[in-house]
């Protein structure tokens, strides 16, 4: 039906006869002359009608925005004075010759251009309208790219996509499972996966040794804006490899997803171990285009009569840190106050700060309301550590190590971006040393990847003092964000019957994961992996902040479906086939 797709038409195109097909993006009655902007995926060109071709022209006068058309005429150089430099076509036009309404389209319920002041509610009721935005359809290119040279990249590593199941068992990955009752097993359920971990080990077990799958996950949890409860990981796994090979194989990879898609040179990623990053940063994916950072001072504080910094700095869970900001002192007294606000959401019960004036004038240049339970030495030693000047504001946290960390952490982040700190750079880096166990909120010991990786101690010693134990796994974050996570794997059935044993996990160890354990009596060869997520990776690069402006039909913050009304009741018939009661 069609010569030429609309974007690709330009100078090189001159005195050509075409034929174009797509929707009309917008039209204009200039005198007597109609200008149709038409669109398809490729970008717009611009038809001229004039009253010549009179048939044509009656229903050129008859079209309105998002008619399908199809369109013939040749194309021809712009007026002088008319050239558009911010369309790709913009040297050229089309004179229309002869004109075809393939499909005539109501009144869209929002502007579909770049205009478009619509709310996300409507935008996904009727995510096919959105999805013929320019700039969406951009977006999904760009992620149909990187997808593209993921796998070309993988291929060329000797890696084998191969799919792995949707339908399988419940296994716990730190969130609720997406169940779906079986018909033919009363009573019994099948579980979504929220990753492709047991499987992708099991085919390490097979001498698959180099493995990969662009594999969509499922998790019912609390969504966020880099969340959904289905996703798309980059999932990686391959035998016989060390940490560092693991990680310079996703390095490399990431390197090239940049320089093919964007023309990006990364450079190499500094390596933190987990403790580092904490101290440093007060978070496990710390945005290193940000140059704040915490200071411990707990040494300096821990004798003083401010009882809010004295306990924690006596306490073995406790941490009491400064975090200077430069410039800061031109913070208002309510914006110190939203941010004490702001790191209550994170468990702090207050934000203590010292505005510098004029360090010369020792207390009288500051301004706090904590100066006189701290006293003029211990002030003085607490702003020449984190390097105080005058116009400075240093704020403080005091509490359990985790609060300080996730309060001050984000507090971090917030100060960054108001005082304009963060550098316009791509900042990629690695997290190593891991934990293999933290405490969950009822007190109980939860793993903190899962509970495949390798520990880097032996099964006695892990046992011995299990919060001790340190993980060989490692996770790459980018400008903030969790890029991807992985780890090697346990690879003796010893140590992974230690690992359930840690966990307390008893006969459940043996129900749910028997398969697992079996396996890994016939020859297990070491191996590890890593996943990324997919949605986030091209969040990151087409420059946008939620996961859902990168995929083709996302669901709401309540994880349900404006356009498809998902999800819905279905009629009694087919409960009682899956032997199902719905409880009011």
């Amino acid at each position: 039906m069609r010569s030429h797709c609309c974007g690709e038409l330009d100078a090189a195109h001159v005195g050509a006869e075409v034929e174009v097909c797509g929707w009309v993006h917008r039209r204009r009655d200039h005198g007597g002359v109609i200008f149709l902007d038409v669109r398809d995926r490729t970008g717009i060109v611009q038809v001229v009608y004039d009253p010549d071709t009179e048939e044509s022209f009656d229903t050129a006068d008859r079209v309105r925005n998002e008619y399908v058309l199809r369109v013939t005429g040749r194309v021809r150089p712009r007026p002088e004075g008319s050239v558009n430099p911010e369309m790709a076509t913009g040297e050229i036009e089309v004179l229309g010759d002869t004109l075809e309404i393939l499909n005539q389209a109501a009144t869209p319920p929002f502007q579909l251009d770049e205009h478009s002041d619509a709310g996300e509610d409507i935008r996904l009721k009727y995510r096919y309208l959105d999805l013929r935005r320019p700039e969406m359809q951009q977006r999904l290119k760009m992620r149909a790219r990187i997808t593209s040279v993921v796998r070309t990249f993988l291929e060329q590593a000797g890696h084998w996509e191969i799919e792995t199941p949707t339908l399988t068992r419940a296994t716990p990955e730190g969130a609720r499972d997406y169940l779906v009752p079986s018909r033919t097993h009363p009573g019994e359920f099948f579980a979504l996966p929220q990753s492709p971990q047991i499987f992708k080990q099991l085919l390490m077990v097979s001498g698959i040794d180099k493995y990969y799958q662009i594999a969509r996950c499922y998790r019912d949890e609390d969504l966020r804006a880099d969340r959904q409860p289905e996703f798309t990981q980059i999932d990686i796994e391959a035998s016989f490899v060390s940490e560092q090979d693991v990680m310079e194989l996703c390095e490399n990879m990431l390197k090239t997803v940049f320089k093919k898609v964007l023309d990006v040179e990364l450079a190499d990623f500094p390596v933190l171990t987990w403790e580092e990053a904490l101290r440093r940063f007060g978070s496990d994916k710390p945005d290193l285009r940000n140059p704040l950072e915490l200071t411990d001072i707990a040494d300096l504080v821990d004798k003083v009569e401010f009882k809010v910094f004295q306990r924690p700095a006596n306490d073995p869970k406790g941490r009491v840190v400064a975090l200077k900001a430069p410039g800061g002192s031109s913070l208002s007294r309510k914006q110190i106050d939203d941010y004490a606000d702001f790191v209550g959401r994170y468990g702090a019960k207050g934000l203590a700060y010292i505005k510098v004036n004029d360090l010369a004038a020792g207390l009288a240049g500051l301004q706090s309301p904590i100066l006189k339970f701290l006293g003029e030495e211990v002030v003085s030693e607490v702003l020449a550590r984190v390097g105080a000047k005058n116009g400075d504001v240093v704020f403080f946290g005091a509490d359990t190590r985790k609060v300080v960390n996730d309060s001050m952490g984000a507090l971090r982040v917030e100060l960054g971006k108001t005082l304009g700190l963060v550098e316009d750079r791509w900042a990629p880096c690695w997290i190593v040393q891991w934990p293999m166990f933290n405490e969950g909120s009822d007190g109980s010991i939860a793993p903190e990847h899962h509970p495949f990786v390798l520990p880097t101690c032996n099964a006695d010693e892990l046992l011995d003092d299990p919060y001790a134990a340190q993980a060989a796994a490692y996770d790459v974050v980018l400008n903030g964000y969790e890029l991807g996570g992985g780890s090697l794997r346990i690879h003796d059935e010893a140590l992974q019957n230690a690992v359930f044993q840690a966990l307390e996990m008893g006969q459940e160890a043996r129900i749910k994961f028997g398969f697992l354990l079996d396996a890994l009596k016939f020859g297990c060869p070491p191996h590890g992996g890593i996943a990324l997520g997919l949605d986030r990776l091209v969040m990151l690069m087409t420059g946008t902040n939620a996961i859902r402006d990168v995929m083709a039909f996302p669901k709401t913050q309540t994880a349900a479906c404006l356009m498809t009304s998902a999800p819905s009741a279905v009629d009694e018939h087919q409960l009682r086939e899956l032997h199902i009661r719905v409880r009011g």
